[in-house]
């Protein structure tokens, strides 16, 4: 395929060297930052697996808290209890580089300084097992968008480690040796050409010898016959 769409010229295989030597630095680079990727990728799937398990534990907590009281307290009184949040929570969204992936960070601001100050309802009316459920809901919140930034982590990172591994194996598979295999072939046939011109050239040395010697015998000859008539 190469001899059909190369033309085998010097100019030609010196870019085709120059290409060969910065894909293969870019094959080097692109599978470091893959390593690098997998390696980041591998610490944020385990850290993700613990905080899930503890954010479900926490949240099945709340979830018993919630079913007690609503087994204590009335529909009515649940509701109007719930109905005003006291605390309001604001969330900041930045980012930070892993391996040239910008993953996002989330942090939160509660409007009071106490982040134990939640409890919208007077302790009078209430079921202390509310009073549970919406201490331990204030607590896991933290964690759920930890857990939310941290699956969002993850999934950009296997993202681009898949935009990697399909580089990678395009370099490592189609343009480097494809790039070789030009090489070779403009390398062959120059020096097919150079064998070529060293042939022409020695027959070229060959008939002027050949045309120099004949002249010599000629001249001897116009030489010995003159001799002769003299």
């Amino acid at each position: 395929m190469a001899n059909t769409t190369i033309i085998p010229t010097r100019m030609e295989l010196t870019r085709l060297k120059k290409k060969l030597v910065t894909a293969q630095r870019g094959h080097k680079l692109l599978k470091d930052k893959r390593d690098e990727l997998m390696k980041s990728f591998l610490e944020t799937v385990r850290d993700l697996r613990t905080l899930r398990e503890e954010v479900e534990e926490e949240l099945g907590k709340c979830h018993r808290s919630f079913t007690v009281a609503s087994a204590v307290m009335s529909s009515e009184a649940m509701e109007q209890a719930l109905l005003y949040p006291k605390q309001s929570v604001e969330l900041t969204t930045t980012t930070k580089n892993v391996m040239s992936v910008s993953v996002p960070v989330y942090e939160i601001r509660m409007k009071t300084g106490s982040d134990s100050d939640i409890y919208p309802y007077g302790f009078a009316a209430t079921s202390g097992e509310l009073d549970t459920a919406v201490d331990a809901l204030g607590r896991v919140l933290p964690k759920l968008l930890r857990l939310a930034e941290t699956e969002k982590s993850a999934q950009l990172m296997a993202e681009e480690i898949e935009k990697t591994r399909r580089r990678v194996n395009a370099l490592e598979y189609v343009v480097i040796p494809q790039t070789q295999e030009a090489i070779r072939y403009i390398t062959m046939k120059l020096d097919e050409q150079e064998r070529a011109t060293v042939i022409r050239l020695m027959k070229v040395k060959e008939m002027i010898l050949k045309e120099a010697l004949e002249e010599k015998r000629a001249q001897t000859s116009e030489m010995l016959d003159n001799y002769g008539k003299a």
